[in-house]
């Protein structure tokens, strides 16, 4: 069993180079760093340096040790970064990450539900597009995450992560006021072939080249932009026609712009993720449930 903090002087020393100068890095007497050293090497139960010179070489056995300490600090910050991060939530603090549409819907309805019946927990926001949202979950980065996904195959969520589905989302056509399809109650996406076509972001992108070749036809994007209004603006000046959620008209929607359900009907599911072992933890599940009741509430929009 190797002790920890020899571990950390070993890797300070290798850093740089000598006793002496791992001791002021570290705060500690040069006697205190050859002792470490010393108690490390019974340990081990080889030699760890060997002189050379008026410095220090590192013995086969040093070498070893020292392409493994490396992981072995990094491994103990990471959790020691997950047990603070669990003493936290204990204490009523939880760390969500979300995409935008769902920061601007979900989270200020399921946040202001919780104040009132709950005001002891606090709510940290970040925000994110999946999947990195759900990587910063693995990451310790933050305790939920939300995001979306589109029909079609899906690995699932990683090992050790719990998926709550808590809503679909619909999907409907923008055009620019005007637009002769705009009469319709419900457009056709083969209807819209030959137009100019706007793309949000990376995986929105993909769900539109997808479903619209399902439907026959390669879509002519134009444009692609992560920004929500900037979307609408295109469209509503003419330049082209979008698929947008309806979370997001649900709260922007320009004025110069028609929306039109889609035919065939497309959804998007908005799920949160959350580490297994954390459902347990109370001020988790009280995120959770709110984030399940402001879903419920906007579900079929």
């Amino acid at each position: 069993m190797f002790d920890t903090r020899h571990i950390k002087t070993f890797h300070e020393v290798v850093r740089a180079g000598s006793y002496s100068a791992a001791a002021r890095e570290l705060g500690y007497t040069q006697p205190a760093v050859t002792q470490q050293m010393k108690a490390l090497e019974r340990s081990v139960g080889v030699p760890l340096f060997a002189r050379s010179g008026r410095g220090l070489r590192l013995t086969e056995a040093g070498e070893a040790l020292a392409r493994h300490a490396e992981l072995i600090l990094g491994s103990l910050s990471a959790a020691q970064q997950q047990l603070t991060a669990l003493a936290r939530l204990r204490a009523g603090r939880v760390r969500v990450c979300a995409f935008p549409s769902a920061t601007a819907t979900l989270i200020p309805s399921a946040i202001a539900q919780l104040l009132a019946e709950h005001p002891g927990v606090r709510v940290e926001l970040h925000e994110a597009e999946p999947p990195d949202s759900v990587r910063r979950l693995l990451r310790g980065e933050c305790d939920i995450a939300l995001a979306f996904s589109y029909p079609g195959p899906a690995a699932g969520p990683p090992e050790g992560v719990e998926e709550i589905p808590l809503m679909e989302d619909l999907l409907t056509v923008l055009l620019p006021v005007g637009h002769p399809l705009g009469r319709r109650h419900a457009v056709r996406l083969a209807d819209l072939a030959e137009e100019r076509w706007i793309a949000g972001c990376q995986r929105c992108r993909a769900n539109l080249l997808h479903v619209c070749a399902k439907q026959g036809f390669e879509p002519d994007v134009v444009f692609s932009t992560d920004d929500n209004l900037a979307v609408q603006s295109l469209v509503a000046a003419g330049v082209g026609v979008a698929l947008m959620p309806a979370l997001v008209l649900s709260f922007m929607c320009h004025r110069k712009v028609t929306g039109r359900t889609a035919e065939p009907h497309l959804r998007r599911k908005v799920s949160a993720f959350v580490l297994r072992e954390h459902r347990a933890i109370p001020a988790t599940t009280l995120v959770l449930d709110s984030l399940r009741t402001a879903a419920a509430a906007r579900s079929g929009c």
